[in-house]
Protein backbone atom coordinates (compact mmCIF):
# COMPACT_ATOMS: atom_id res chain seq x y z
CA UNK A 1 0.00 0.00 0.00
CA UNK A 2 1.53 3.63 -0.78
CA UNK A 3 0.08 4.80 2.03
CA UNK A 4 2.01 3.04 4.18
CA UNK A 5 6.00 2.49 5.34
CA UNK A 6 7.94 0.06 3.65
CA UNK A 7 8.29 -1.82 7.05
CA UNK A 8 4.59 -2.72 7.16
CA UNK A 9 4.06 -3.30 3.77
CA UNK A 10 7.42 -5.68 4.51
CA UNK A 11 5.30 -7.49 7.35
CA UNK A 12 1.99 -7.89 5.35
CA UNK A 13 4.00 -9.33 2.38
CA UNK A 14 6.13 -11.50 4.70
CA UNK A 15 2.80 -12.61 6.50
CA UNK A 16 0.71 -13.28 3.54
CA UNK A 17 4.06 -15.56 2.37
CA UNK A 18 4.16 -17.29 5.65
CA UNK A 19 7.75 -16.32 5.93
CA UNK A 20 10.25 -13.68 7.97
CA UNK A 21 10.55 -10.50 7.06
CA UNK A 22 14.44 -11.27 6.37
CA UNK A 23 13.34 -13.87 4.06
CA UNK A 24 12.11 -11.59 1.54
CA UNK A 25 14.02 -9.81 -1.01
CA UNK A 26 12.84 -6.54 -2.70
CA UNK A 27 13.82 -4.82 -6.33
CA UNK A 28 14.89 -1.55 -6.44
CA UNK A 29 16.34 0.71 -9.17
CA UNK A 30 19.78 1.94 -8.02
CA UNK A 31 18.90 5.84 -7.86
CA UNK A 32 19.71 8.77 -5.71
CA UNK A 33 15.74 9.15 -5.06
CA UNK A 34 15.62 6.07 -4.09
CA UNK A 35 17.87 6.43 -0.87
CA UNK A 36 15.02 6.47 2.12
CA UNK A 37 13.42 4.03 0.49
CA UNK A 38 16.69 1.97 0.55
CA UNK A 39 17.51 2.82 4.25
CA UNK A 40 13.66 1.92 5.05
CA UNK A 41 13.63 -1.67 3.42
CA UNK A 42 17.03 -2.28 5.03
CA UNK A 43 15.85 -0.99 8.61
CA UNK A 44 12.86 -3.30 8.39
CA UNK A 45 15.32 -6.05 7.92
CA UNK A 46 14.53 -7.29 4.22
CA UNK A 47 17.53 -8.15 1.07
CA UNK A 48 17.43 -6.13 -1.00
CA UNK A 49 18.93 -6.20 -4.71
CA UNK A 50 19.71 -3.13 -6.72
CA UNK A 51 19.44 -2.95 -10.42
CA UNK A 52 20.69 -0.23 -12.53
CA UNK A 53 17.98 -0.07 -15.39
CA UNK A 54 14.66 -2.72 -16.32
CA UNK A 55 12.57 -1.50 -14.38
CA UNK A 56 9.72 -3.01 -16.39
CA UNK A 57 11.60 -6.19 -16.32
CA UNK A 58 12.07 -5.66 -12.54
CA UNK A 59 8.44 -5.90 -12.18
CA UNK A 60 8.29 -9.03 -14.18
CA UNK A 61 11.02 -10.17 -12.10
CA UNK A 62 8.39 -10.07 -9.02
CA UNK A 63 6.41 -12.94 -10.76
CA UNK A 64 9.12 -15.62 -11.89
CA UNK A 65 9.67 -17.83 -8.95
CA UNK A 66 13.64 -18.43 -9.88
CA UNK A 67 14.74 -14.91 -9.62
CA UNK A 68 13.96 -15.16 -6.22
CA UNK A 69 12.34 -11.50 -6.05
CA UNK A 70 9.01 -11.05 -3.84
CA UNK A 71 8.67 -7.19 -4.38
CA UNK A 72 9.69 -4.25 -6.08
CA UNK A 73 8.98 -0.74 -4.89
CA UNK A 74 10.66 2.62 -6.08
CA UNK A 75 9.71 5.89 -8.29
CA UNK A 76 9.64 5.60 -12.26
CA UNK A 77 8.32 6.46 -15.49
CA UNK A 78 4.74 7.17 -16.06
CA UNK A 79 4.97 4.87 -19.32
CA UNK A 80 6.61 2.44 -17.55
CA UNK A 81 4.15 2.10 -14.65
CA UNK A 82 1.58 1.43 -17.05
CA UNK A 83 3.41 -1.29 -19.07
CA UNK A 84 4.34 -2.75 -15.49
CA UNK A 85 0.95 -3.11 -14.48
CA UNK A 86 -0.08 -3.98 -18.30
CA UNK A 87 2.31 -7.43 -17.55
CA UNK A 88 1.11 -7.91 -14.14
CA UNK A 89 -2.68 -8.20 -14.93
CA UNK A 90 -1.78 -10.68 -17.68
CA UNK A 91 0.00 -12.99 -14.21
CA UNK A 92 -2.46 -11.51 -11.36
CA UNK A 93 -0.19 -9.83 -9.61
CA UNK A 94 -0.36 -6.55 -7.56
CA UNK A 95 0.40 -3.14 -8.52
CA UNK A 96 -0.09 0.23 -7.27
CA UNK A 97 1.54 4.12 -8.73
CA UNK A 98 1.03 7.43 -7.97
CA UNK A 99 2.37 10.49 -10.09
CA UNK A 100 5.31 12.65 -8.67
CA UNK A 101 6.15 15.69 -9.89
CA UNK A 102 9.42 17.00 -10.22
CA UNK A 103 8.53 20.76 -10.86
CA UNK A 104 5.05 22.58 -11.12
CA UNK A 105 5.29 22.58 -15.48
CA UNK A 106 4.93 18.81 -15.16
CA UNK A 107 1.87 19.22 -12.67
CA UNK A 108 0.80 21.45 -14.95
CA UNK A 109 1.28 19.44 -18.01
CA UNK A 110 -1.01 16.34 -16.00
CA UNK A 111 -3.79 19.38 -15.73
CA UNK A 112 -3.27 19.76 -19.42
CA UNK A 113 -3.99 15.33 -19.62
CA UNK A 114 -7.16 15.81 -17.63
CA UNK A 115 -5.48 14.69 -14.21
CA UNK A 116 -7.35 16.36 -11.41
CA UNK A 117 -5.88 14.98 -8.19
CA UNK A 118 -2.36 15.24 -8.31
CA UNK A 119 -2.39 13.03 -5.08
CA UNK A 120 -4.13 9.88 -6.13
CA UNK A 121 -3.32 6.26 -6.08
CA UNK A 122 -3.83 4.30 -8.69
CA UNK A 123 -4.65 0.87 -8.34
CA UNK A 124 -3.89 -1.77 -11.42
CA UNK A 125 -7.32 -2.10 -13.12
CA UNK A 126 -7.12 1.52 -13.78
CA UNK A 127 -4.34 1.38 -15.47
CA UNK A 128 -4.12 -1.81 -16.89
CA UNK A 129 -7.82 -3.46 -17.91
CA UNK A 130 -9.86 -5.33 -20.67
CA UNK A 131 -8.11 -8.72 -22.62
CA UNK A 132 -3.99 -7.30 -22.46
CA UNK A 133 -1.62 -8.42 -24.54
CA UNK A 134 2.33 -7.91 -23.23
CA UNK A 135 5.14 -8.48 -25.19
CA UNK A 136 8.72 -7.42 -24.90
CA UNK A 137 11.32 -8.55 -26.63
CA UNK A 138 15.24 -8.26 -25.63
CA UNK A 139 17.18 -4.96 -26.98
CA UNK A 140 20.07 -6.02 -25.02
CA UNK A 141 21.30 -8.88 -22.85
CA UNK A 142 19.25 -9.20 -19.58
CA UNK A 143 18.63 -11.43 -16.72
CA UNK A 144 14.89 -12.27 -18.35
CA UNK A 145 15.39 -12.30 -22.63
CA UNK A 146 18.33 -12.37 -24.17
CA UNK A 147 19.49 -9.57 -26.61
CA UNK A 148 19.87 -9.30 -30.08
CA UNK A 149 22.27 -10.92 -31.84
CA UNK A 150 23.62 -10.86 -35.26
CA UNK A 151 24.98 -13.93 -36.80
CA UNK A 152 25.98 -13.03 -40.82
CA UNK A 153 22.25 -12.75 -42.43
CA UNK A 154 20.76 -14.30 -39.42
CA UNK A 155 19.97 -12.66 -36.14
CA UNK A 156 18.15 -14.03 -32.86
CA UNK A 157 15.77 -12.47 -30.80
CA UNK A 158 13.85 -13.29 -27.36
CA UNK A 159 10.30 -12.46 -26.96
CA UNK A 160 8.06 -12.70 -23.65
CA UNK A 161 4.28 -12.44 -24.41
CA UNK A 162 1.50 -12.28 -21.90
CA UNK A 163 -2.00 -12.62 -22.00
CA UNK A 164 -4.55 -11.46 -18.85
CA UNK A 165 -7.36 -13.52 -20.28
CA UNK A 166 -5.47 -17.14 -20.16
CA UNK A 167 -2.95 -16.18 -18.30
CA UNK A 168 -0.72 -17.58 -20.68
CA UNK A 169 3.48 -17.08 -20.62
CA UNK A 170 5.51 -17.55 -23.40
CA UNK A 171 8.84 -17.07 -24.33
CA UNK A 172 10.03 -17.46 -27.87
CA UNK A 173 13.48 -18.00 -28.91
CA UNK A 174 13.54 -16.68 -32.71
CA UNK A 175 15.76 -16.29 -35.83
CA UNK A 176 14.94 -14.49 -38.70
CA UNK A 177 16.77 -14.48 -41.94
CA UNK A 178 18.67 -11.72 -42.97
CA UNK A 179 18.19 -12.92 -46.62
CA UNK A 180 14.19 -13.22 -46.44
CA UNK A 181 13.46 -10.11 -45.09
CA UNK A 182 11.87 -6.94 -47.57
CA UNK A 183 12.67 -3.85 -45.65
CA UNK A 184 15.66 -2.23 -45.11
CA UNK A 185 16.88 -2.26 -41.54
CA UNK A 186 18.96 1.16 -42.29
CA UNK A 187 22.71 -0.50 -43.03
Amino acid sequence: DLDLEPAENLARLAKAKGVSVGDLVVLILDRPRHKALIDGVRKAGARIRLIGDGDVAGVIATTRPETGIDLYMGIGGAPEGVLAAAALQCIGGQFQGRLTFRNDDEKARARKMGIEDMGKKYEIAELAHGDIFFAATGVTDGWMLRGVHYKGQRVTTDTIVMRSRTGTVRVVSAEHNLDRKTFDLGG
